[in-house]
């Protein structure tokens, strides 16, 4: 993996593309970066989505298809970008009130040879 601890990533709207929030680095603890969210415009459209999937989360251990499903509308929903501005092939995203977490793969994801 590249070294991308330093920057502000962006949260980006998958439809249009634009730009949800800025997520300011400011801690990690590899595998994890944690980032103080700064919203933009369209941020509060998504955010019932990150609640949502953070509420599934906290009983992800007695059902996990329901946070799957949770999850998977938050990808549909946004992509997340480098500091350099390229698109992260696979991440892990949750974001609380003006906190965000997430760890992240160069490669994107493959179901077939998981």
């Amino acid at each position: 993996m590249n070294d991308h601890h330093g920057g502000a990533w962006t949260l980006h709207r998958s439809d249009d593309g634009g730009v949800l929030a800025d997520l300011v680095v400011n801690g990690g603890d590899f595998p994890w970066l944690y980032a103080r969210v700064d919203p933009r415009e369209g941020l509060a459209e998504v955010r019932p989505l990150f609640v949502e999937e953070l509420r599934l989360l906290d009983g992800i251990d007695e059902d996990v298809e329901s946070w799957e499903h949770a999850y998977e509308a938050v990808r549909n929903a946004v992509t997340l970008r480098y500091p350099d501005g390229q698109e992260v092939p696979e991440f892990l995203l949750h974001i609380d009130g003006n906190e965000a977490w997430w760890r992240w793969s160069d490669e994107p994801f493959d179901e077939q040879n998981a």
